[in-house]
């Protein structure tokens, strides 16, 4: 195959990359009921939040007033998650941003992370000053709010569970499930202490659900750090020895995965071939964009060339 049919195959490959991107667009649709489910959440545990913090300083539950802070950053954390997703949606599809405002999704999650933190930090301040000053519990009031609180939560969880969500909406799944656990530990620390009058176990139980919260950070951070900083969301040894395999490929020179948000993911890869005319030279980059595609790939770059004797000179300086 000769260089000019080297360089009309990789504007073919354009082509194919232009396929991947309005494939991906089918799923707006799935974007707008994420966004919709995340508002339903955010108001359900506002309500929450307020019904636990009123009973909480009102019966003297250091556990139950830390299950509404937890509700409330979670609710802070929803409106954020739905306002990525909804200006993602609506706007940023123009010639200006290349992908859309998509990467707000990440960007939400991080900061919904973040959030966690004086949270975790406010509910062990007041373990510490409730373990030294225990003081005594409305038994009966305090349980009825904290199975109110549960049912908030299952009910979120009931709303957002799905076959796959986006990173937003597992953020939101992660705060729900130890927004539950918390009101749990509620119920059980407050009947704990009437039947055996050990009144520092509420303390304990609010410590308790700092671990939890914490562990939802890390979750949450990890995973949005992972997209920000580009980490290979595929098996690329895998996927070159794949892609080596198929017919007309002679080798994977070059081969980059990273994501935009949960639900994009972007590769470019620069493959040899020994074809010899235009029909051969389209065909192995439809079977390569064909392989990519099984990865679960929404955009791919495919530069087809013939083999070279100085192959570096052909690759760009991020060749590893």
């Amino acid at each position: 195959m000769s260089p000019n049919e080297s360089a009309h195959a990789h504007d073919d490959s354009h082509d194919g990359h232009e396929h991947g991107h309005s494939g991906h667009g089918h799923g707006h649709g799935d974007e707008s009921t994420s966004s919709r489910k995340l508002a339903a959440v955010s108001l359900i545990n506002v309500v929450g939040f307020f019904v636990e913090l009123t009973g909480g300083l009102a019966f003297g539950s250091v556990a139950l007033i830390s299950d509404a802070v937890h509700m409330l950053f979670d609710a802070l954390a929803y409106v954020m998650a739905f306002a990525a997703a909804y200006v993602a949606e609506g706007y940023g599809n123009g010639d200006r941003w290349s992908y859309g405002l998509h990467r707000l999704e990440p960007f939400a999650a991080f900061l919904n992370g973040l959030l966690l933190l004086p949270m975790i930090a406010f509910i062990l301040w007041e373990s510490y000053q409730r373990f030294l000053e225990p003081i005594a519990i409305g038994t009966g009031p305090t349980i009825a709010i904290a199975v109110g609180g549960l049912l908030v939560n299952v009910g979120s969880v009931y709303v957002l569970h799905g076959d796959a969500m986006s990173l937003n909406e597992r953020g939101a799944f992660y705060h729900l499930l130890g927004d539950a656990g918390g009101s749990v530990a509620v119920i059980v620390s407050v009947l704990a202490i009437e039947l055996t009058g050990i009144r520092i176990i509420d303390p304990i139980t609010a410590a308790l659900i700092a671990v939890v919260v914490a562990w939802s950070a890390a979750t949450v951070l990890r995973g949005s750090g992972e997209i920000f900083f580009l980490k290979m969301p595929l098996e690329s040894d895998e996927i070159r020895s794949h892609i080596r395999d198929l017919e007309g490929v002679t080798a994977v020179d070059d081969f980059h995965a990273w994501q935009i948000c949960s639900q994009i993911t972007v590769a470019t890869v620069h493959v040899e071939t020994d074809v010899e005319t235009m029909i051969d030279a389209e065909s192995v980059t439809r079977r390569v964009h064909d392989e990519l595609a099984g990865y679960g790939v929404d955009h791919a770059t495919v530069e087809l060339s013939p083999r070279y004797d100085d192959r570096d000179v052909h690759l760009d300086t991020h060749c590893h």
